[in-house]
């Protein structure tokens, strides 16, 4: 599975959103990586982020 879906698969299953550290530690990858991949799935329209303080929380977008 490719890095990009582990990381939908993930958030699909935390629906109270993952900051960029929780995301890479589940799955293997640099913490530096993450916020590339999260930056191609929010230009995709597939997540969202939320800014809770100084933390971002990614979740899963919602299509209605």
């Amino acid at each position: 599975m490719d890095r990009k879906k582990k990381i939908l698969s993930l958030l699909k299953k935390n629906t109270d959103g993952l900051t960029i550290i929780e995301i890479a530690k589940s799955i293997g990858v640099s913490r530096n990586t993450i916020p590339i991949i999260l930056a191609e799935l929010k230009g995709a329209k597939l997540i969202r982020v939320r800014f809770v303080g100084k933390c971002k929380l990614h979740y899963l977008e919602v299509k209605k």
